[in-house]
């Protein structure tokens, strides 16, 4: 009988101890990468379209990452495409005329950048005693480069999003972002009062709202508790 119970025991320990396969499987597994894709709507922002929320949307698709610095930190890096459309011509606002200025437009654009993102709280699952979410909404700011209309451009994006994590190694969420860009060529308007701009003044802006789909790689090292 005693034996019995030593046998039992042992295999108790192996199986539910501290170094067990079964406990280190409840523990989670934090990876410092992340690749995925991401596509929406987009609207554009400028001379045609003066304050109109999604107004003569477009699609937009990216390739994104994303290197996890901690569960509350991570930087997003994407290179995207879309396009930016409009009729200046339509707007209640009235430009002066200009020979061979063309109002209407639909211009492609390629946007690479890199965000910053801060999650409200720690992003991840297992570890609910350190109060990591399978939800949680975060903000982001960051600097990027457009090119369209055979302009290249500085943006400053600046947005939101939600995250949630389906599996260990896959998340699902939406992300939103205004990119306000440096330049006032995107439409092809530029300067149509000869107004001087300055940094942020008589720009043009677009904005994406993407959803995502992202897969863990990389897992970080784990200290051994002994």
């Amino acid at each position: 009988m005693a034996r019995l119970y030593t046998i039992i025991s042992v295999a108790l320990i192996t199986f539910f101890g501290p170094g067990s396969t079964l406990s280190t499987k409840a523990q989670e597994l934090e990876y410092a990468l992340e690749l995925g894709a991401m596509g929406g709507p987009g609207f554009y922002m400028g001379d045609a379209n003066l304050g109109g929320l999604y107004k003569n949307v477009t699609m937009a698709g990216a390739l994104m990452g994303r290197y996890n610095l901690n569960p509350r930190m991570a930087l997003k890096f994407d290179i995207g495409y879309g396009s930016v459309k409009g009729n200046a011509a339509k707007e209640k606002n009235r430009y002066p005329a200009t020979n061979g200025q063309k109002w209407e437009f639909n211009n492609s654009l390629v946007d690479v950048g890199c965000q910053y993102e801060l999650n409200f709280w720690g992003y991840g699952m297992g570890n609910s005693y350190k109060g990591h979410k399978r939800l949680t909404p975060y903000i982001q700011t960051g600097l990027g480069f457009t090119y369209g209309n055979k302009a290249l451009t500085m943006n400053i994006p600046l947005g939101f999003g939600v995250k949630y994590k389906i599996k260990p190694r896959l998340n699902v969420g939406i992300d939103w972002t205004v990119r306000f860009t440096m330049g006032d060529k995107l439409d092809g308007i530029e300067d149509p009062y000869r107004v001087k701009s300055g940094m942020l003044k008589n720009k043009d802006s677009y904005s994406w709202t993407m959803i995502f789909l992202s897969y863990d790689l990389c897992p970080k090292y784990r200290k051994c508790n002994n």
